[in-house]
């Protein structure tokens, strides 16, 4: 895979303004291997292989078990591997991800907001969001993943 705009390079204001909110986010209150496994799930949605490869190294780095690492994608296969915060935290960015298929039914709030407080669950679709537009730019650009750029 051949980059098509390295991004951040031609447009470094932009990439501020985004990394803005990713510094916001490690100092909202939400554990960071929370939002690490909601970016490896939208990012696995989205098909980005930079993401998956990034997010996946840095739960690892962090102590995610293997075992749960290549569950995320059928969490809700995994019994209780998954605990019940993160369990909601990933239907939840499965539901917000798919919005236009989804519509974040009423249903998919209310479980959502069982488990998180109002300011945890804004900053939870804020990481979403985020993940969201950085799979855009990495899809659209053939970011290549680490992994694949020292093969």
């Amino acid at each position: 895979m051949k980059q098509r705009i390295d991004y951040a390079r031609v447009s470094p204001d932009g990439y501020k303004a985004f990394g803005g909110v990713y510094v916001y986010l490690q100092q909202c209150g939400l554990a960071k291997e929370l939002i690490d496994l909601v970016f490896l799930r939208v990012s696995q949605i989205n098909g980005c292989a930079y993401c998956i490869d990034m997010h996946s190294r840095d739960l690892v780095k962090q102590g995610l078990p293997v075992d749960k690492l290549v569950l995320v994608p059928v969490w809700h296969e995994a019994g209780n591997l998954f605990t019940a915060r993160e369990r909601a935290a990933l239907a939840w960015a499965e539901t917000v991800t798919r919005v236009a298929d989804t519509g974040v039914p009423d249903a998919d709030y209310a479980a959502a907001s069982a488990e998180f407080t109002d300011k945890e669950l804004t900053d939870l679709t804020y990481a979403i969001g985020l993940m969201n537009a950085f799979n855009r730019l990495g899809v659209t650009f053939r970011v290549p993943p680490a992994a694949a750029a020292r093969a």
